[in-house]
């Protein structure tokens, strides 16, 4: 689809129903303009069910007929998760969706009547008046392996955030009755989760030998050789630990959920990572982009989890403005101001990007130059930062090369296609 501004505006003619809505929990307000922005029917709500829908859409072909028109294009301002179900109704009937930025409306309001007045019929006319002006977004209905992917990658994130509010329990745990307990477990392996299973307390240990609390720790799900050395020095630094000896009966109580409730996280995570993974694996995209190296599987499954199919973009540029790596800049007259990227698109897309590029340029060696090149170079040298900023754009035009030239990733005609570096090195 093409997705030029000339292109947005042409769409909307003069046999064009516009129809604006300004979606809720319970309630939507919607109202219908010509392409003048001349209103046709006054605001009116309709719910959020099916006989609502249904409702909404017998008003749209009755308003086609009354004047006269033969398109319709619905638009929203998206609030949440809301409109979902809405644009799967209108996508099973054919009727075209788009989106009205938030901010635009927001900063549109006061233009018919020069008052900062909000309300729900206020803002679907305004939306409508958007969309007759050009000034819309299409969404991405998601469907099939796609939408399987999204859902099941924001259930991981959000399972990944609460493992990690559980192991900030754990460590606050320990601070009180077995501060010393990080110094030989720094992070919370399968040995750190067995001793805290059974001897969560200093006093478990005092007075036992290794090879007695080995044995315990052998007990423990999925370990089966605990190290002796490390046993050896958590006995060792228990009997001078500084941890709070009161109200333990019910401190065990708390460090048996928490370690209960860790394990089980853990346990979720891994089975869900490995059916996300056998989902991407079925796209021919997934066998392309394992060709480069630094993208492991759980990358890729967020990447197709946030992007989708390649093939649905005309242009890698809406890939960069999708993570919102454009760059703006503020500047008036004789002030140049410093150029910084819009981080207006998908916060996640953008975060995946960036947790990604620090392998990439560890073990890409194309990469590795770039990033060499782009810092060291003797014209307009790059802060780290900035550069890597740079990388996840030319990553994200690689990939869509990558996937829609169906061509594996070749780090020496990448490095070619960049006479500077050819230069530099």
């Amino acid at each position: 689809m093409n997705f030029t501004q000339n292109h947005k505006i042409n769409q909307v003619t003069e046999q064009t129903l516009v129809v604006g809505i300004d979606i809720a929990k319970r309630k939507h307000y919607t109202c219908f303009v010509d392409d003048r922005g001349r209103m046709l029917k006054k605001s009116f709500p309709f719910l959020q069910t099916n006989e609502g829908f249904e409702s909404f859409y017998q008003l749209i072909l009755q308003a086609l007929r009354e004047f006269n028109k033969t398109e319709v294009i619905v638009g929203i301002e998206p609030t949440g998760h809301y409109w979902l179900n809405l644009a799967y109704f209108l996508d099973e009937r054919g009727i075209p969706l788009v989106m009205a930025n938030p901010l635009h409306v927001k900063r549109s309001k006061e233009l018919d009547d020069n008052l900062p007045t909000k309300h729900d019929a206020k803002d679907a006319l305004v939306i409508a008046r958007l969309l007759k002006d050009g000034r819309f977004s299409y969404p991405r209905i998601l469907k099939g392996v796609e939408a399987d992917l999204r859902v099941g990658a924001t259930l991981r994130s959000s399972l990944v955030e609460e493992q990690s509010a559980i192991q900030n329990q754990l460590i606050r745990w320990l601070d009180r009755y077995f501060p010393e307990f990080v110094r030989v477990f720094p992070s919370f392996g399968k040995m750190a989760i067995a001793a805290l299973e059974h001897t969560p307390f200093p006093h478990d240990l005092i007075g036992k030998q290794p090879d007695e609390v080995l044995e315990l720790y052998r007990k423990s799900e999925g370990l089966k050789s605990p190290q002796r050395p490390k046993a050896v020095k958590l006995i060792d630094i228990a009997s001078s630990s500084i941890g709070v000896t009161e109200g333990q009966k019910m401190a065990r109580m708390e460090i048996a959920t928490l370690v209960r409730r860790y394990r089980q996280l853990e346990e979720e995570i891994e089975s869900l990572t490995q059916e996300l993974t056998e989902l991407v694996k079925t796209s021919v995209e997934y066998q392309l982009l394992k060709t480069v190296p630094g993208l492991g599987d759980a990358t890729i499954v967020d990447l197709f989890s946030e992007i989708g199919s390649f093939s649905h973009y005309q242009n890698p540029r809406q890939l960069i403005k999708l993570a919102g790596l454009t760059l703006r800049e503020n500047s008036s007259g004789q002030h140049k101001g410093q150029k910084r990227i819009s981080k207006r698109g998908r916060r996640r897309l953008r975060a995946i990007l960036f947790q990604v590029m620090m392998p990439m340029i560890r073990h890409n060696k194309a990469f590795k130059a770039m990033h060499d090149y782009y810092t060291n170079r003797k014209n307009n040298p790059l802060r780290k930062k900035q550069s890597i900023v740079v990388l996840c754009g030319k990553l994200l035009k690689i990939l869509y090369a990558m996937s829609t030239k169906h061509m594996a990733f070749n780090a020496e005609r990448m490095m070619k296609d960049i006479p500077r570096l050819e230069e530099a090195s």
